[in-house]
């Protein structure tokens, strides 16, 4: 047991690295990239293609004939279940989509204002290829796209990605999919190519090469967030099942050798059982060489002296992902305030949402879910803002706008408030 550097708090497993310190500088080398593409185009796109992935295709675009042929070789029950995937991530967006109105109110006599919700026109999916064929990925990127009206949906995934993840693009209704991968279909889709249509927004996750190249990008471009590596917390007091935790966090933890997990908890006897319950899961795991390395370096486990600690501890984590294993779980989650997305309950698993269940696996880490929330329907339209004035409206407005414009100095704003006026009362 060792004292953590926040109040109330104290490891029984500390973690030996930082996630975010990990975050390897490859800022140079991604700024070349982006330097070359723009310069460059599809040159620079097929090179970069063939030093990195290995790959040399005299292509980037997917033909319908590929696309068709991926959709036959996919196998039936799996095509099935993305489907079962699709609808449920369908049908969470359109209803997200509809708490979200536009809006027309007189705010004075004769001040009318509004807004529109627009979609927007084109949007580009970066979709990781990974060790394994990641089908839910262009499921959450694509899918709320085209409920939200997008015009155009992008989607770029590696040159050496499963074949299956062509058609997971095709099935969620990408309208035009590359192969290109890592910071250089980043570049391709901000700026465009010979081959490659810039767009208005870049959206999913990536590696670290395309996480800088988001970054890197983003301005003339908008971007959904910088994702890190994977996060999964787990808060619990003693009704825990240290099994079921245990069993959680190595989920997450097969992801990747710099995944982030944890167990917050008040109950010192919970935190030991699912120290020993880790470590007892990963002699029979097939893919504990990766679950092993990210639990040994960024795994902890820490005991909390109250409730009140174990929720300050949580919050200023802000999970990626967060499950909540308390004897009132709902309860409990309303004092829970930065998060990614939120499991209430023992029998809501991370990988339930991660694969099919309909909320949005793509989510804020590295802290940021304490200013943001993940991606969703409303990442995909503009909310954008217009006013009318009637006679009436102006004789409201412009004497204080006169007014202030004349005392911070600006005459062309001055006369531009008063003309209308002016000629009113004239």
């Amino acid at each position: 047991m060792t004292t953590s550097p926040f109040p109330g708090v104290t490891y029984v497993k500390a973690p030996e690295r930082s996630s975010i310190g990990d975050n390897a500088p490859v800022e140079a080398l991604v700024s070349e990239i982006i330097a070359n593409v723009r310069k460059n185009g599809d040159a620079a796109v097929r090179e970069y293609s063939a030093k990195f992935d290995k790959s040399d295709i005299a292509a980037f675009e997917v033909t319908q004939a590929e696309r068709e042929q991926a959709l036959a070789e996919l196998d039936p029950q799996t095509r099935k279940d993305t489907e079962f995937a699709i609808e449920n991530v369908r049908k969470f967006a359109q209803a997200q989509l509809a708490t979200i109105l536009p809006l027309e109110v007189e705010t004075l006599p004769g001040v009318h204002m509004g807004h529109r919700v627009i979609p927007i026109q084109r949007v580009g999916c970066y979709v990781p290829g990974g060790r394994y064929p990641l089908l839910s990925a262009p499921i959450m990127t694509i899918v709320p796209a085209k409920v939200a009206g997008v015009d155009e949906v992008v989607a770029c995934l590696p040159p050496n990605a499963h074949k299956a993840m062509i058609a997971g693009c095709h099935l969620s209704g990408a309208d035009r999919i590359f192969k290109i991968g890592g910071a250089q279909a980043i570049a391709a889709m901000a700026y465009g190519t010979e081959t490659v249509p810039s767009v208005n927004k870049i959206v999913g996750p990536g590696n670290a090469f395309v996480n800088e190249a988001k970054r890197q990008v983003f301005g003339p471009v908008g971007i959904d967030q910088l994702a890190g590596p994977s996060e999964i917390f787990v808060v619990a007091d003693s009704t825990g099942d240290a099994e079921m935790i245990a069993t959680d966090l190595l989920a997450q933890a097969e992801h990747d050798i710099r995944t982030r997990v944890g167990l917050i908890t008040t109950d010192r006897a919970l935190a030991e059982a699912t120290l020993v319950e880790v470590e007892k899961q990963l002699q029979t795991l097939s893919t504990a060489n990766t679950a092993r390395e990210a639990w040994i370096n960024y795994g902890e486990i820490t005991v909390c002296e109250d409730e009140g600690a174990m929720i300050a501890y949580s919050d200023l984590i802000a999970a990626e992902h967060l499950q909540v294993h308390t004897a009132d779980a709902k309860g409990f989650a309303k004092k829970l305030r930065n998060y990614g997305s939120l499991f209430i309950g023992e029998l809501a698993s991370v990988v339930y949402s991660d694969k099919c269940s309909g909320t949005n696996h793509t989510l804020p880490t590295m802290g940021a879910g304490a200013y943001t929330g993940g991606l969703w329907v409303g990442a995909y339209v503009k909310i954008a803002t217009h006013q009318w004035l009637s006679e009436d409206g102006v004789k409201q407005v412009a004497p204080p706008a006169a007014r202030q414009s004349a005392s911070e100095g600006l005459e062309g704003h001055r006369r531009a408030a008063q003309l209308r006026l002016d000629r009113m009362q004239a």
